[in-house]
């Protein structure tokens, strides 16, 4: 369990997340994410990484449980801000290109790493969203302004709903669908089309698409922040969290299994 590093060819570097039953990180485990993938892209050899998790989702975001555990003062909620704006912060400045390969649910943060991520391959069943306002949290549109069009980000997250790959494939945004079991390696594929590129390069290509980009996103994430700590120490974010997994699941939706577990399934825009 944890964040893993891999070679599986020459000049890419595989980063994968294991923090069952859903992927939901704990503060440890955001720092463990940063510096995996910031490691992989100073290594001179390394022209790509993929960003990949096991498990039935690639991620359920923030470990809520840690943060209701923390009832005498706010250093679990500091710390996951801290984790999830380094974390995030690493997949947009690797020095090389990062490919999300991304399955089932990709939730909160999930979508603050693949919105920073270079490129998406998503499997078939792969769904996107924020559903911050049941969570008692805030953050993250930054990124998926990055994944849809504003208005659509807007109502996704007013509302908690949830995108699928074949949408996000049709604003341009995820690259590839694939089937499940074919995910890993059409992620591979397309890393190992980059890595065929000049190593030195690619390097400058990354660092000179950066630069021109219209929304500085660490600036922007952090702004936001501001305000998801502002509702903790209000109360509302308490309040809405500790209903979180109390109340029973819709028909036909799987009740969660803990802080983070994804409500909702795979129909579309939700």
């Amino acid at each position: 369990m944890g964040v893993s590093t891999s070679s599986p060819e020459s000049g890419i570097s595989v980063v994968t997340v294991d923090y069952p039953p859903v992927n939901a990180l704990p503060v440890r485990g955001w720092f463990e994410l940063a510096d995996a993938v910031r490691s992989a892209g100073r290594d001179p050899a390394v022209r790509c990484v993929v960003l990949g998790a096991t498990g039935r989702g690639f991620s359920a975001g923030v470990d809520l449980k840690e943060i209701q555990r923390d009832t005498e003062g706010h250093d679990a909620l500091i710390g996951a801000n801290r984790g999830c704006f380094e974390a995030f912060a690493a997949v947009y400045e690797c020095e090389v290109p990062v490919v999300a390969a991304v399955q089932g649910f990709c939730l909160g943060g999930g979508i603050g790493l693949v919105g920073n991520a270079d490129a998406i391959v998503a499997s078939q069943d792969a769904t996107f969203g924020l559903p911050e306002l049941e969570r008692g949290a805030l953050g993250a549109a930054t990124h998926l302004a990055r994944l849809v069009p504003p208005h659509l980000m807007r109502v996704l997250y007013y509302t908690s709903r949830t995108a699928t790959a074949a949408e996000l494939h049709a604003h341009g945004s995820v690259w590839r669908v694939v089937p499940r079991g074919e995910l890993p390696a059409r992620a591979l594929e397309l890393a190992r089309e980059i890595a065929a590129k000049d190593g030195g390069l690619v390097r400058l290509a990354k660092a000179a698409i950066n630069g021109i980009d219209p929304v500085d996103v660490r600036r922007s994430y952090r702004f936001e922040q501001g305000f998801t700590f502002e509702a903790g120490l209000s109360g509302v974010a308490g309040r809405v969290r500790d209903r979180f997994g109390r109340e029973p699941a819709p028909a036909g939706e799987p009740a969660p299994a803990s802080a983070g577990e994804p409500v909702g399934g795979a129909e579309g825009v939700r």
